[in-house]
């Protein structure tokens, strides 16, 4: 059976956040004594050694492909033509994308998952493999609070829910996790210094990422950005860089987003490609789980399709969408029912499969530790197929 509401709470156990005051005065004795780290690893991967993950806001596949920026970098890699978000708004998909689910959540509000829900990172320091993310305008090391805007002319800079990892108290309760979310300043200062993490999530500001404004905007940004650095030695080593998206605009279409691959890492021959294999946001986990040989979280991620030219590295095999309902049915633009969810919230947390194994792959011990005696049944398989919200879970 589900864990009910209060037995996750008392397993769970409430953390609140520390450093959300927004005041000038308070940011700044907050910056003065923020901690910072940057530390490195050199953990060898079966197709990459180092990924950094760039998404952008809000835009149709369409519109997103046609943008000169964007096309310009299709040219230099794999385009991903059959590529989706998980649901609407934007917060659930970048929580999707390092746990393997989003809890109902079908919101931007101030959300904060408790401390027995792993992530990614969890699964990558088990191996010792470094990581990190970099946040524009986000206004010091470790910043918890809602938003920042720009001090000058009001305009919205920073947002916590494009921020996934400081969303996870697993992460913003240890204070040396909360050490590696940082400014992208700090990303200039760590290329510099040959800091860079083996992997990193990269989020532009609310004008840079296109939401404020378009994808003529993000995509100048990210050429502007990008470009330099696949020529840079201290980035060029062995490295997969995924520029996405985190949803698409228009809410009455299926979810679909643009996703290119590029960086040193992909093949020669894979240069201006297309792959139309089926992904979501759990690609970008089971990528990186099969990479580098991980555990998994137990969740949607266990299933999700690798990357094909990962998954031919590693010998995995990619599948098609073969579930009921069609593939042509789901459009991912809603969340089923959850402890996050606006709507209907009184559904309890899902516990992860922790007997699941897929291509070799099982669910990292400490999960199995917490959860394992919970288990009676699970909504999560290792199917590529997932759920939305016109098709939620079996029994919810």
């Amino acid at each position: 059976m589900h864990l009910s509401k209060f037995a996750f709470f008392l397993l769970a156990g409430t953390v609140a956040a520390q450093n959300t005051a927004t005041g000038a005065a308070d940011v700044a004795a907050a910056a003065a004594t923020a901690k910072t780290l940057s530390p490195v690893s050199h953990v060898k991967g079966k197709a990459f050694d180092r990924i950094a993950i760039i998404w952008l806001e809000n835009t149709d596949y369409d519109t997103a492909k046609g943008d000169p920026n964007l096309a310009y970098f299709a040219k230099k890699g794999i385009t991903l033509s059959n590529h989706f978000a998980v649901t609407h708004p934007s917060e659930p998909n970048y929580a999707a994308a390092i746990s393997g689910d989003n809890f109902g959540m079908d919101n931007d509000n101030f959300n904060a998952f408790p401390s027995n829900i792993s992530t990614v990172i969890d699964l990558l320091e088990a191996r010792g493999i470094s990581w990190g993310e970099y946040q524009e305008d986000m206004p010091y090391t470790g910043f918890e609070g809602f938003a920042w805007v720009n001090q000058k002319t009001g305009a919205n800079d920073y947002v916590r829910k494009h921020n996934p990892a400081v969303l996870y108290d697993s992460v913003a309760a240890n204070p040396n996790r909360l050490a590696h979310i940082k400014n992208l300043t700090i990303f200039a200062k760590d290329l510099a210094e040959d800091k860079l993490p083996q992997w990193m999530f990269i989020t532009p500001n609310m004008t840079s990422d296109g939401h404020d404004t378009s994808v003529t905007t993000a995509g100048t940004w990210v050429r502007t950005f990008l470009d330099p650095l696949l020529t840079n030695p201290n980035f060029t080593k062995n490295t997969l860089v995924l520029i996405t998206f985190d949803e698409n605009h228009t809410y009455t279409i299926q979810n679909q987003i643009l996703g290119i691959l590029v960086g040193d890492a992909v093949p020669a021959h894979l240069v201006g490609t297309t792959d139309a294999t089926y992904y979501n946001h759990f690609s970008e986990i089971a990528t990186v789980e099969a990479n580098w040989g991980l555990h998994t979280l137990g969740r949607w991620d266990v299933g999700a399709n690798v990357y094909k030219f990962v998954a031919d590295k590693v010998g995995e095999k990619v599948r098609p969408w073969t579930g009921t309902p069609a593939f042509k049915d789901v459009f991912f633009n809603t969340s089923y029912p959850g402890l996050f969810n606006s709507v209907n919230s009184s559904v309890p947390l899902p516990v992860p499969d922790t007997t699941a194994c897929y291509a070799g792959r099982s669910v990292l011990p400490s999960i199995v530790r917490t959860w394992g005696r919970l288990v009676r049944s699970t909504i999560y398989n290792t199917g590529v197929e997932i759920p939305d919200g016109a098709h939620p879970p079996k029994g919810y």
